[in-house]
């Protein structure tokens, strides 16, 4: 089972907490973390954070993991749920391996310790109704009521908790409080509930208890009873802790675990509720709890999101004492970097419009040899694509009437058949309804191969399928599932996006759908796609979109406008404005922006995130004069920006000659995308030169063949299935191993020296 890489996690309380318990010898230097859900629904990207926070902390010093399924409430639990949550664990790179246990597992032990409490006078059996214990609760300004049978001898709660647990009593007709303190201001110790009658069928008990105790009860007897030192949740629980510590120490439980509360994953235009989740599921608004549209581990699975980009926005989202909101943007960036290495590049044609080349040889197909990955990536691999007399372009790259700075296809007008040919349009045909048909077009013979003949240029480069190869499949583009950028609504299903999948009939090349080929693609031009695992299963091809090329959606803008954003050629990020497509600028901000078009040579895409804030303006032409000016912009919109607004940090927390540097150190390859963002972390966090954190840090890219070998070893050591496709013939899974390898070395390793250690130790 693969663990995320051990490369210097950042600092937070809880780590400082845990070194600080084993430094002074606590619970013997033991460290035993759980990871504790209720096995009443899937896991979802929140439980991402806290899975890899109780593993990764267990691993870290050199402890265990326990995943404790907390099964007190039968109504609402099955086995489909529990083995749902051990796969996905397992998916997400942890293996609990023989610490798998469940509350129910201790149902005897716990109720002897509400027995214990009975007979310690801090326990009593109550008659009131669930409406009757809100009322005698009080209020923030009132103490609660007692019960009138808070003072039930010892014998006769002894003798009516034994009718509850034998079923002599209707359900709803009593249960076990603690007797705590009716007047305490935290109204968990109000002489919370205890135990309840429900006669109802346990999916591991059966049929044996018939009554099952409180969560808050069950959970901190569980840890105990597991010897769990460090007890991990989320901030809604920092007011149970009283009462967990209350029990445990009515219990005289020595030495007991501690409870320690941090902030939960909240992410922007997501759904986070279990009890939201179910209804959308039983409802029909989703095809299942792995619809790929629903933020769970299996929806986000199926959509072609990788455990690697959960497990790096779990370390980079940070650990924190207060709630916050995280951009969906900031994960959707992490996805990117992480598709971008591992996803081959493909042609796709999601809107077919067909284009005929009336002076193309008759009967003539040439075949192309075009990569799979970018030549920066430093990856393997071809794929062949032939080139007829007629192929389909993207209507959306068509316009009779074509904008200002429209640099695709038009009447009169030229593109570049990327990887192929210059094309001119000479006529339009269109069907009696007046829609465009098909494109009568001149191909440039002298250009085929991507040649450029002197004084041959074209500004635009399109996508394409030919039509004698191109294979039709289905594609689903999946947008966000509710069209508010914070849910509230007591009625949520008000707040879901009517166009969150949109599917289509898209024509892809021969290389997408091969026997053996890769299940993530970049669709060129168009964003990252993935094989639906549950449809291929069933012998059909239908490819989800993961996401976008780049941020594209809005809440102003029309659901589904993503896939047309991602066309544009580079990202319009700001930290003051929401990025959009084409959106109409202030005269203060077009001034900027003109004046950066000016001076740098910017194109106006890269140059609107920029403009959009007047200090990310002047930290940009800082930076720019100690870089190339087009690679400032790019790590500046990319990487800059993101990382100044998901820490609500301000531009001149970073000094723009240092910013510069740091991207002259990329473009000399002395620093791979992984280091630059860690070298941009410390900048902005206490400053310095970028210089000098590469060499504390320890962050240049390794080319030392012995130490990138240790890297390859490891990681073809870690994935024997892998190897034996690649050696069976899968040969683009070159691009898997070499990316792993990247990954192991934290992005070290220098991907040239990796890639041939790799071709040699897999030969």
């Amino acid at each position: 089972m693969a663990t995320p890489p051990e490369s210097s996690p950042p600092p937070h309380f809880l780590r400082a907490i845990v070194a600080a318990d084993q430094a002074r010898g606590a619970y013997g230097g033991r460290v035993v973390t759980r990871f504790p859900p209720e096995p009443n629904g899937y896991l979802h990207i929140g439980h991402a954070k806290s899975i890899c926070l109780n593993f990764g902390l267990a691993a870290e010093f050199g402890g265990v993991c326990h995943l404790r399924y907390d099964d007190t409430n039968p109504s609402t639990e099955s086995v489909e749920y529990v083995n749902a949550i051990l796969e996905y664990v397992n998916w997400l790179g942890f293996d609990p391996k023989d610490k798998v246990f469940f509350a129910s597992d201790y149902f005897g032990k716990i109720y002897e310790y509400a027995v214990h409490l009975v007979k310690k006078g801090k326990a009593y059996v109550c008659d009131l109704s669930d409406e009757q214990i809100r009322e005698t609760r009080g209020s923030t300004t009132e103490p609660g009521r007692p019960s009138p049978f808070r003072d039930r001898s010892v014998e006769e709660n002894l003798r009516l908790l034994e009718g509850m647990k034998n079923g002599e009593f209707a359900e709803g007709s009593r249960v076990l409080r603690a007797k705590i303190d009716m007047a305490n201001p935290n109204f968990k110790m109000r002489d919370p509930l205890l135990y309840r009658i429900r006669f109802a069928h346990h999916y591991r008990t059966g049929n044996t208890w018939k009554i099952y105790p409180f969560y808050d009860f069950a959970h901190c007897l569980s840890d105990a009873i597991e010897g769990i030192t460090h007890s991990i949740c989320t901030l809604e629980f920092e007011n149970n802790r009283e009462l967990y510590d209350w029990i445990l120490a009515e219990c005289d439980l020595r030495e007991p675990p501690h409870q320690y509360e941090f902030a939960r994953l909240n992410l922007t235009w997501t759904v986070m509720s279990k009890r939201r989740f179910l209804k959308l599921v039983n409802d029909g608004h989703v095809a299942g709890w792995d619809d790929p549209r629903m933020p769970t581990l299996a929806g986000l699975r199926r959509r072609g999101v990788t455990p690697e980009s959960l497990r790096t926005l779990a370390e980079r989202v940070g650990v924190a004492k207060a709630n916050s909101v995280v951009e969906v943007e900031f994960f959707e960036n992490i996805l990117r970097d992480d598709l971008n290495s591992r996803a081959p590049r493909g042609l796709a044609v999601l809107r077919p419009l067909k284009v005929t080349l009336t002076n193309w040889p008759a009967g003539r197909v040439d075949t192309i040899d075009a990569p799979l990955f970018p030549a920066e990536l430093a990856l393997p691999g071809t794929r062949s694509l032939t080139l007829s007399g007629s192929c389909f372009i993207d209507a959306s790259d068509f316009a009779e009437a074509p904008p200002k700075g429209w640099h695709r296809l038009a009447p009169s007008g030229e593109v570049r058949l990327r990887h192929g040919c210059v094309i001119r349009c000479d006529d339009v045909i269109k069907n009696s309804e007046g829609v465009v048909t098909e494109l009568r077009c001149t191909a440039d013979l002298d250009t085929l191969g991507g040649r450029a003949p002197v004084g041959r240029k074209v500004k635009g480069v399109v996508h394409w399928v030919d039509a004698t190869t191109a294979v039709p499949v289905e594609v689903r583009l999946y947008d966000r599932l509710v069209n508010v950028e914070k849910p509230t609504a007591d009625d949520f299903l008000s707040e879901l996006n009517p166009k969150s999948l949109e599917t289509l009939t898209a024509l892809v090349e021969p290389a997408i759908v091969a026997p053996g080929a890769a299940t993530h693609w970049q669709f060129e031009r168009t964003g990252y796609f993935f094989r639906d695992p549950v449809d291929a299963a069933m012998g059909k091809t239908a490819f989800n979109r993961t996401v976008t090329l780049r941020e594209g959606w809005t809440a102003d803008a029309p659901a589904g406008a993503g896939a047309d954003a991602a066309i544009a050629p580079t990202p319009t990020v700001a930290i003051t404005e929401k990025p959009g497509a084409a959106k109409a600028l202030s005269p203060e901000v077009a001034a900027r922006r003109d004046a950066l078009v000016a001076r740098w040579a910017l194109p106006d895409a890269a140059a609107r995130p920029l403009a959009a804030d007047p200090e990310v303006t002047t930290l940009f032409e800082v930076a720019a004069a100690n870089a190339t000016p087009a690679a400032v912009a790019s790590f500046v919109a990319n990487v800059v920006v993101g990382e100044l607004r998901s820490a609500n940090r301000a531009p001149p927390s970073l000094d723009g000659a240092a910013l510069g540097r740091l991207v002259a150190l990329t473009e000399a390859g002395t620093l791979g995308a992984a280091q630059a963002r860690r070298v941009l972390a410390v900048l902005l966090a206490e400053g310095g030169h970028p210089d000098a954190i590469v060499a504390r840090e320890g962050l240049a890219k390794v080319s030392d063949p012995a130490q990138v070998r240790a890297w390859v070893s490891a990681v073809i050591e870690a994935n024997p299935g892998e190897v034996a496709r690649y050696r069976a013939g899968q040969a683009t899974l070159l691009g898997f191993f070499v990316g792993k390898v990247l990954k192991l070395s934290g992005g070290k390793a220098d991907a040239a020296v990796a890639q041939a250690l790799v071709a040699e130790a897999l030969s």
